[in-house]
């Protein structure tokens, strides 16, 4: 299963605790399960309203289980940011 990392910008960061950690996946959806699972609470809630980066390439509208990751790979967690 690929490693990698995920990091957290602005109330992603705030409501995780953290700037990054590491992912054990296959696909977004799973990484993403498991940050769930480490994080109860306001990170729950916050992902909802996130977009993502995989290695820099926007996920979209895409289905999270169809994302496949990489060994070595970043995910980017966005949160809404006001301005510009």
């Amino acid at each position: 299963m690929p490693k990698g990392t995920v990091r957290y910008w602005a109330a992603a960061k705030a409501a995780a605790g953290i700037s990054e950690e590491p992912y054990d996946a296959d696909t977004l959806a799973e990484a993403l399960g498991e940050i769930r699972e480490r994080h109860p609470g306001e990170l729950v809630r916050v992902l909802r309203r996130c977009s993502f980066l995989v290695d820099g390439n926007p996920v979209g509208t895409r289905e999270h289980e169809t994302v496949r990751l990489a060994e070595g790979g970043t995910v980017e967690v966005l949160p809404p940011f006001a301005g510009g």
